[in-house]
């Protein structure tokens, strides 16, 4: 199926669709590893101190993730996204329709990745947990999209790594 089709039929929490969004404006569409996920948190953290460029630029940054939308909101709040545009996918079919694959044991828990989770709580005190809201093996990804067309992306080849969000940003804002 095309992905201007996928992004059709993922719905969000607003009532609207990823492509229809995308129609009058660049959607920055980040598919999240599981809740419990300490770079997953940073990247709450993170994108969240964004908010004001999103909005300056008129970008829309759209969540995807794998629980249902109370439990997800919740998360959001803890991380001050008020508001969030975000998308429910526990059956991880839109992940799978965008590329993003099941980790392997080195992309998820290797030594690169544990070094890593150590510096995130070392420097931002964000721990990781033992619960899995999601998908454990599910890998992340970060999408541009503009009238439902994937304009630029950045898919990890590890849990660990840290997109340039400025970067990304910059590459497809007009």
């Amino acid at each position: 199926m095309p992905l201007a089709e996928t992004m059709k039929r993922m719905k969000t929490s607003d009532g609207s669709d990823v492509f229809t969004i995308s129609e009058n404006n660049l959607v920055f569409l980040v598919f999240l590893r599981h809740f419990g996920c300490v770079f997953c948190r940073e990247s709450l953290i993170d994108l969240s101190k964004k908010i004001d460029t999103f909005k300056e630029m008129g970008i829309i940054p759209v969540f995807v993730h794998m629980t249902d939308n109370e439990t997800a909101l919740s998360y959001f709040q803890q991380y001050h996204w008020e508001n969030v545009i975000h998308v429910s996918d526990p059956e991880t079919a839109f992940y799978h329709s965008f590329g993003l694959v099941k980790g392997r044991f080195n992309q998820l828990f290797g030594l690169k990745t544990l070094v890593r989770g150590f510096e995130v709580a070392a420097n931002k005190g964000v721990f990781p947990t033992l619960t899995t809201i999601g998908d454990g093996f599910q890998m992340p990804g970060i999408f541009l999209v503009k009238h439902g067309k994937v304009l630029e992306s950045f898919i990890h080849a590890h849990a660990s790594d840290k997109p340039d969000y400025d970067s990304l940003i910059r590459c497809c804002s007009y």
